[in-house]
């Protein structure tokens, strides 16, 4: 959940059935990737039911990896426990992710949603009882989403990063941060199935060169690096390409005002 300065905020809105998942994804990608990558797919006894709702609800076969294969979005499900699904939190019970934002499903597993988000500085105190709150209202047929975003140094749509951040963003210049820096967007969305009533989280990622955004977007993302918390600045490695952003920013600006 990154953001600017302030309190976290889960940043909702409502979605219509026709907005749920984008039209004519690249399956062949989404084949590729799951193929490639088989710990990609991570399931619970918990899945198998909730699974082969989604998919046909989908219209197609394989449970939740065909769900996956045949749309954009990675899908996660979560449901609290079966012997308390009143009062326990919501946990990952089962995991399609072909285009991870560094992170590995097999390490997320079983886990309940606070400890999922626990790198994330804030998500305990300020934003976790409003959303396990939000989970056990959520009604079927209501689709909610949001968008999230991040800078990597790659276009590639899995990313999963092995180096400290210095090493990552080491080639990053104010003169070339315009072509070897990208900005990954996830536009994620969240609804209930009827049936199992298992909650299902998709995560649709794009990736775009900053050289390629708008003048008024590139200087929202400078504004939002300049007030991003500390610790989440530190997770993000921001202190490695934040100033190169910034001069980006400003030159981009100083032409636009130039013209």
């Amino acid at each position: 959940m990154a953001r600017g300065g302030g309190a976290l905020r889960m940043g909702l809105v409502a979605l219509g059935e026709d907005e749920w998942l984008q039209p004519d994804p690249d399956l062949a990608a989404r084949k590729t990737a799951f193929d490639a990558h088989p710990d990609s797919v991570q399931l619970t006894p918990l899945a198998r039911a909730a699974g082969e709702e989604l998919a046909a609800m989908l219209g197609v076969a394989g449970g939740l990896l065909g769900a996956a294969r045949s749309a954009w979005e990675d899908m996660c499900l979560l449901l609290p426990c079966a012997e308390a699904p009143d009062i326990s939190p919501y946990r990952l019970v089962g995991a399609a992710v072909g285009f991870p934002t560094d992170w590995h499903p097999a390490q997320k597993i079983g886990l309940p949603l606070v400890a999922l988000h626990a790198p994330i500085d804030g998500y305990a105190r300020q934003l976790a009882t409003g959303v396990d709150h939000f989970m056990a209202q959520l009604r079927p047929g209501r689709i909610f989403g949001r968008c999230n975003w991040f800078v990597s140094p790659t276009p590639a749509l899995r990313w999963i990063d092995t180096d400290p951040p210095e090493a990552t963003f080491a080639h990053v210049t104010a003169d070339n941060a315009g072509e070897t820096l990208f900005v990954r967007c996830e536009r994620q969305t969240l609804r209930r199935l009827p049936q199992t009533r298992a909650i299902v989280f998709t995560i649709g990622v794009y990736v775009t060169p900053l050289g390629a955004l708008s003048g008024a977007n590139v200087a929202r993302l400078d504004a939002s690096l300049k007030t991003i918390p500390e610790p989440e600045a530190l997770r993000r490695g921001a202190a490695c390409f934040a100033a190169q952003v910034s001069a980006y920013a400003s030159r981009r600006a100083s032409t636009f005002a130039a013209i």
